[in-house]
This record gives C-alpha cells, sequence and structure tokens, in this order.
C-alpha cells in the first residue's frame, strides 16, 4: 500500500488527455488534476472534467479537481513576423493605442493600463524575466524604453515590472467566466491567479459560492502568490483562502531569482502555522518535458519542498504537453517518498508548547496526534464529515498516516490535497459503536492494520453533526 504522504498535482493538457494514459497517471500517484483555464475553451475543461472522473473511477482512487484560473493577462500583442529579435540598447515602444503588428520598433499591449503604471527607470521583464527594458519616457499611450538584455520576444508574451506595481484587478471577465464553468464541472478547488490582497479571494469565493449555488457546491479557494505586492500581506490572504500555492514562475520574475527559495519556506511554514493547505509549483521537473529523466537539481528541488512539509507538488508542462507525463508522475512520486523517509525527527511536543485550543473538536484532533504518536499506534483515524479533523491533524509532522473516513464524495475529494491524509468513502452508520466497528472493519480489508495493532480513532457525538468530533478513543484491533 502506497504511504506517500505529500500529494501529486498534475496539469491535463494535450499530452495527458488520452483515457488510458490518465487512468495510469492516477494509478502512479496523481492526487489531483489541475485544469488550466489559460488555454482551451469552457467546453474543452468540462470534456476534460469528464474524463478525469472516468479515469479515477476506473483506477478505483477518488482525485480532486482544480480549476486554475487565467487571471490578467498583461502581454504584449502580436508581431508582423510572429517574432522579433531585440538587441541591447536598442530603442523600443510598448504602445497602448497600436493596432497595427508589431515590428522591431515597437508592439502593440492588451493591458491599457501599462503607460499609467510605469514611469522613467522602472525596469520591464518580459518572457519571464528573459527579456529586460529599462523605460526612458512615457508619451501618452506609449512607454518608451530601452533594450537592457535583448533575445527573441515573440507574440502575446508576459509582461511584468520589476518590484510589483501593476494594477490590473486579480478577476478579469474572462475568469468570472470561468468561474461558472468551474461550478459547473464541480471543480474541488478554485486556484486564483494574481491576487494581491484579502479582497481578490474574497471576491472570488463570492462568486464561485453564487456559481455553485445551483449545484449546492462550494469549491476550496487556493490562491496563487505571485506578484509583489502579495508578500507583505500573506497573513491576511492566507486567512481569506483555503490555501496557497506557491507560484515560483511569476513571483520570481518580479522579486528575483534569488529571493524565492527563503520566501518558499516561510510561505509553507505560515501556511501550516495558519492550518492551510500549500502547493509548492513551476518547473519542478521542467527537464522532464523533454527528457526521460530529471536533473539532480530538480530532484533536489522536490524534495526540498517536500522536507519543508508542503502539502502538495505540482507539474505543469511535464504533464500537460511534456513527452513523458507518466515519467515525470512515477518519478515524481519516488522523490517525494524517499524525502519523506528522511524527514527529520518529528518534534510533535514542541508543537504543542504554549498552544491553547479553544475549540472542542481541534482539541481532540490535536489529543489524537499527541496519544498516537506516544504509544506507537499504526495509524489515526478520523470520521469526518467536514474534513477539518484530517486538516487540523495533517498540520504537524507525524509518521503515523491519518485516515480520514467520510461519508461525503466533496468532502473525500478536497482531502485529497491534505499531506499524509488518506481520505476514504465509507457510510458512516448514525449509531456511533456500529460506525466505529465499521471503520475498523474498513482499515482492516485494506491491510491498513492486523491483529494486535494500536490506532486512535476520533469522531462525534450525535454521528453526523458538522464541525461536532468530541470523542477520541485508542483501540487495539483483536
Amino acid at each position: 500500500m502506497n504511504h506517500r504522504a505529500t500529494k501529486i498535482v498534475a496539469t491535463l493538457g494535450p499530452a495527458s488527455s488520452d483515457p488510458a494514459l490518465l487512468e495510469e497517471m492516477i494509478r502512479a500517484g496523481v492526487n489531483v488534476v489541475r485544469l488550466n483555464f489559460s488555454h482551451g475553451t469552457a467546453q474543452d475543461h468540462i470534456e476534460r472534467a469528464r474524463l478525469v472522473r472516468e479515469a479515477s473511477e476506473r483506477a478505483g482512487r477518488d482525485i480532486a479537481i482544480m480549476a486554475d484560473l487565467q487571471g490578467p493577462k498583461i502581454r504584449v500583442g502580436k508581431f508582423a513576423e510572429g517574432k522579433v529579435m531585440l538587441v541591447p540598447g536598442a530603442p523600443f515602444v510598448l504602445d497602448a493605442a497600436r493596432q497595427e503588428p508589431g515590428d522591431l520598433h515597437g508592439v502593440g499591449l492588451d493591458y491599457r493600463e501599462l503607460p499609467r503604471d510605469v514611469k522613467p527607470g522602472d525596469t520591464l521583464l518580459l518572457n519571464d524575466g528573459l527579456i529586460v527594458l529599462t523605460v526612458t519616457e512615457v508619451r501618452g499611450d506609449a512607454v518608451h524604453t530601452v533594450v537592457k538584455l535583448g533575445g527573441e520576444l515573440s507574440n502575446n508574451k508576459g509582461i511584468n515590472k520589476q518590484g510589483g506595481g501593476l494594477t490590473a484587478p486579480a478577476l478579469t471577465g474572462k475568469d468570472m467566466e470561468d468561474i461558472k464553468t468551474a461550478m459547473s464541472l464541480k471543480a474541488d478547488y478554485l486556484a486564483v491567479s494574481f491576487p494581491k490582497s484579502a479582497t481578490d479571494m474574497e471576491m472570488a469565493r463570492q462568486l464561485a459560492y453564487v456559481a455553485g449555488a445551483e449545484w449546492g457546491h462550494k469549491p476550496g479557494l487556493i490562491a496563487k502568490i505571485e506578484r509583489a505586492e502579495a508578500i507583505p500581506r500573506l497573513a491576511e490572504i492566507l486567512a481569506a483562502s483555503d490555501g496557497i500555492m506557491v507560484a515560483r514562475g511569476d513571483l520570481a520574475v518580479e522579486v528575483g531569482n534569488a529571493a524565492v527559495p527563503a520566501l518558499q519556506k516561510k510561505m509553507i511554514r505560515m501556511a501550516r502555522d495558519a492550518d492551510k493547505l500549500v502547493i509548492t509549483a513551476t518547473q519542478m521537473m521542467e527537464s522532464m518535458i523533454t527528457n526521460p529523466v530529471p536533473t539532480r537539481a530538480e530532484v533536489s528541488d522536490v524534495a526540498n519542498a517536500v522536507l519543508d512539509g508542503t502539502d502538495a507538488v505540482m507539474l505543469s508542462a511535464e504533464t500537460a504537453a511534456g513527452r513523458f507525463p507518466l515519467e515525470t508522475v512515477r518519478e515524481m512520486a519516488a522523490i517525494c517518498e524517499a524525502a519523506e523517509a528522511h524527514d527529520p525527527a518529528v518534534e510533535l511536543d514542541a508543537d504543542f508548547n504554549g498552544a491553547t485550543f479553544h475549540r472542542i473538536d481541534q482539541s481532540i484532533a490535536m489529543g489524537a496526534l499527541f496519544t498516537a504518536f506516544h504509544l506507537g499506534a499504526k495509524a489515526i483515524v478520523a470520521l469526518t464529515d467536514s474534513g477539518s479533523t484530517a486538516l487540523w491533524m495533517s498540520r504537524h509532522r507525524v509518521r503515523i498516516p491519518i485516515y480520514a473516513l467520510t461519508p461525503k464524495a466533496v468532502t473525500q475529494r478536497k482531502m485529497a490535497l491534505y499531506r499524509n491524509v488518506r481520505p476514504m468513502l465509507m457510510d458512516t452508520s448514525a449509531h456511533r459503536d456500529e460506525a466505529l466497528a465499521q471503520a475498523e472493519a474498513h482499515l482492516k480489508r485494506q491491510g491498513v492494520v492486523v491483529a494486535g495493532d494500536v490506532y486512535a480513532i476520533t469522531c462525534g457525538e450525535p454521528m453526523g453533526a458538522p464541525g461536532g468530533t468530541n470523542m477520541l478513543k485508542i483501540c487495539r484491533v483483536g
């Protein structure tokens, strides 16, 4: 049985849309499938979601779907030749009013506000920082620049401003339509691109809840941290979200490559302390787009994120458009397992020093962790309606697997993202003793426990009331 604690998010795309391959990827360890709304039509996503649900059913593993919104496109327009070669020292104009295709001297913009967001001396980074322009003057709708670092610039490449400061709202008209599509396919998570504050996340949640009301569906919200402005506001963004994504691509362009590793560690720590989820993303196994094995640096990168305590590691182009999607998932799963085997010694007692818990259900969750750890229990079992008990337990580093048994398929899928939580669907009876006996029988069938093993189990009385966990029981398998 797979005991990997760290979850794997894989992006679906042309390379991974074959039903048989998708099933194999799920069997190889994919826990969450990401639908990237930057590409494809609404119908494409609805079709892909159906493929995912069918493949997960065939594989016998229920997995979550994450809809990732495009967010504001701050991009250059198109070129007459499809691309130009910019040379250092040459002038280049970014013109918000330009309608005709671009050339060596300048190009149009789809972001009309750029002339108002920049001033002379500012540094603009294009195509993920591969091209650097220095602003010399702003004249009406035209931003005049000089090329500092040249190279090939092609159609629709992204623009970032060093240090942040572009005013584009996090949610565009397209995003609002995409939220409706994501709710119609009952996406378990909604990832919001480029939020700058808690307000952006609150607005996204409101829109998602309104759009999901028709289906009685409420997704978890993930804030993608990729703007410099989001860093000082991390605490408020975390409070308004269910989790964050360390989106290292755009973030690195805005704050500089060198700052990202420390920020990654800080974000993972803050998310776990706030009882929120965290996904580490971008270029984790980038070389496997074209190669069947990762570089040593990529192996270290994935392992480091695991040792930092991330809930999940994410694959983007590697599985969406790469040549080796299945091999990439297998490699990533193997790296996660190897890193977890060498996780530093658990300091659970230290986690509780000075901690106060005001909620009964949270105290029970912590009590279960503490007791199971000191007794050397084989498993911790949470009978949960909402998934909260399992989430709280998963924020602490214990090597004991947490089995979350729930009667709700939507809760089961949501928990697919929680580190060290193995969600199972079980029709928990309304009678406590029956439910506990069912849970033990379930674990025995799965080979989790055998006769003589000790496990801890939490549940609530009366059964089936969300947020009602009020009981901890230590059992020995008969």
